[in-house]
């Protein structure tokens, strides 16, 4: 008890004071001076001694370790929602108008079906209202109706297009005016249309889109893509086929054109569009027919097939089968309204053979040999 009393009075090597002492002050005491009391001292010190080697070895192990591991809550937190709100900014990033048509659009493998338009196709009764009918009266053609996109070439189309159609696209011509009207075959309002249209197309591909492109001037009776040859970069339409399907000699129609997209057909697509400058005042299937057998395009390695006319079949030469056609077009058939009369008596042919439901051994055409102006 005495020991107790007597370490109670000390305090960091000093004695207090007794109630009777003269002084009233503590009296300093050296730390060899009593045993029990440097003892302690040294158990102080060894203490602070391992209190800094610890603190000292927790700050080593954090430099290891983010820095936001180390800053106070609400900091850590702050850093987290900027973080976060970057990548947000980052994926909603806005797109082109076109880009954001080809997503809405698009299959599940990023194939769209293009057709383009102007205020002459889109009137009523007119070409783009029989194109619409046809894929609503065909065998399993409606559904692909929703990746279909209406490019337009001026204001009047686009406006009469949202009528009629979710996915129009209209393209910032200042030249819309003459793209507008009836526009004769080879005339300059023509090549004008048909290399703003080609430039279009390349631009899909640019994005990284398979595109069907289909003249509007055509009736969707069947679903054509499994007709399609399977892995194989270009399929184009014939006017006249030859019954060779990798033969180049098959004279072309580009209306109906299925390209899949690969650094082959956009560099293809790049050169057809740049050698328009070499052939001037010809169209797209001109300067086609001019480049298919050119080196650039041999090196290309480009994969090309054409387009059966039994299933893939126009005015130029009607199906012979109307049992697995798939698409008619109006081709070899000049000026509009002679368009638009002989596909509405395609399309009643259609309707016709729909009615009888089974297998027709002859296929009946009303539509005459050629077109005519």
């Amino acid at each position: 008890m005495k020991s107790m009393s007597t370490d109670s009075s000390s305090f960091s090597g000093y004695d207090l004071a007794s109630p009777g002492g003269s002084s009233g002050r503590a009296k300093p005491r050296s730390i060899g001076s009593d045993g029990s009391t440097g003892q302690r001292d040294v158990i102080r010190v060894v203490l602070l001694l391992t209190t800094v080697a610890l603190s000292c070895l927790l700050v080593y192990q954090s430099i290891d370790k983010p820095v936001q591991v180390m800053l106070p809550q609400w900091k850590t937190n702050w850093y987290s929602q900027n973080e976060t709100s970057s990548k947000q900014i980052q994926q909603t990033k806005p797109v082109s108008e076109l880009e954001r048509v080809l997503i809405s659009a698009a299959m599940e493998d990023n194939t769209v079906i293009i057709t383009a338009l102007n205020n002459a196709w889109t009137a009523p009764n007119s070409t783009f209202d029989l194109f619409l009918e046809s894929f609503r009266t065909g065998l399993g053609t409606e559904r692909l109706l929703k990746h279909v996109i209406a490019v337009c070439l001026d204001s009047k189309a686009y406006d009469r297009c949202l009528q009629l159609h979710p996915n129009c696209y209209l393209i910032n011509a200042t030249d819309s005016d003459e793209l507008s009207g009836r526009n004769k075959f080879m005339s300059p309002g023509y090549l004008k249309l048909i290399w703003r249209r080609m430039d279009l197309l390349r631009e899909v591909l640019g994005f990284g889109y398979n595109f069907l492109f289909t003249d509007a001037d055509i009736l969707w009776l069947r679903d054509p893509f499994p007709r399609f040859f399977s892995n194989i970069d270009f399929q184009i339409s014939c006017d006249d086929y030859n019954g060779k399907p990798s033969d180049k000699s098959n004279h072309v129609n580009s209306g109906f054109t299925y390209v899949k997209a690969n650094n082959k057909t956009i560099k293809f697509y790049d050169y057809w569009c740049e050698s328009s400058k070499r052939f001037p005042r010809r169209h797209d299937q001109d300067v086609f027919n001019s480049i298919k057998n050119e080196p650039f395009v041999v090196e290309l390695g480009i994969t090309m097939r054409f387009l059966d006319t039994v299933y893939f079949g126009g005015f130029c030469e009607p199906s012979r089968d109307i049992n697995v056609v798939n698409t008619m077009h109006a081709n070899c058939c000049v000026g509009l309204d002679n368009k638009v009369k002989n596909l509405k008596s395609a399309l009643e042919d259609w309707k016709r053979y729909l009615l009888v439901n089974t297998t027709v051994t002859e296929t009946k055409w009303n539509i005459p040999p050629r077109c005519g102006y």
